[in-house]
């Protein structure tokens, strides 16, 4: 039975080489190619392949979401997530949305065949790297071995970032924190700039992948 997989990756040169090596295994047929989440989803929709080859950071729908939303309009379809971002957040968000299996860009030709074949049959896979920190997230009870969520950010940006995912406007966030609008604006640009991400709904998927914005207050 030919394996159908479907290519997904922002990057022209990356995503053309990513279908001509997929597509030389055997037993492996690319169906199509996908340039971002949105499209991804769409293709996945039409063309019904067995695996997505899911690529993280894009813009638009980024791929967490784009994973998300395969995983609950098709059910049958198994998400692969090849990427060059190793963090925890990235990680968990991933699994939290339903992909199947987590590998880095770094991974060769035959790891991504025998991940192709692992969770078209229903298994998981995880980069040897990451696969450590899969099993600390499970023995920990699903919590994740990062302290706190997005490292990268200052203990106010998170703060920040946690009231935008509640809902908050940038009006309403420098009242509550008595700052002005204007530090307010510049820190959620911050924000946006630091977690790559365009939009104030891709900032928000991001902080409640992380367990932020949990209720509205």
């Amino acid at each position: 039975m030919t394996l159908r997989v479907l290519v997904v990756d922002d990057h022209p040169l990356y995503r053309e080489g990513l279908v001509t090596a997929i597509a030389t295994m055997p037993g492996v047929e690319v169906v199509g190619s996908a340039a971002d989440g949105a499209e991804a989803v769409r293709e996945s929709a039409t063309l019904g392949p067995d695996v997505v080859v899911m690529d993280l950071h894009m813009p638009g729908v980024n791929g967490i979401e784009a994973t998300r939303r395969i995983v609950a309009e098709q059910p049958g379809v198994a998400v692969l997530v090849l990427t060059m971002l190793d963090g925890d957040d990235s990680v968990f968000a991933a699994m939290r949305a339903g992909a199947r299996g987590y590998l880095l860009k770094g991974a060769d030709r035959e790891e991504i065949r025998q991940a192709l074949d692992t969770v078209s049959r229903g298994g998981i896979v995880f980069s040897s790297g990451i696969a450590s920190r899969v099993l600390g997230y499970f023995a920990g009870g699903g919590t994740s071995t990062a302290t706190v969520p997005f490292p990268e950010l200052t203990e106010r940006e998170r703060e920040i970032l946690d009231l935008v995912a509640r809902g908050l406007t940038n009006t309403e966030i420098a009242s509550r924190l008595v700052l002005s609008p204007k530090t307010v604006r510049n820190h959620v640009s911050n924000v946006f700039t630091k977690l790559q991400v365009a939009t104030r709904a891709e900032a928000v998927a991001h902080a409640r992948d992380a367990g932020l914005g949990g209720r509205r207050s």
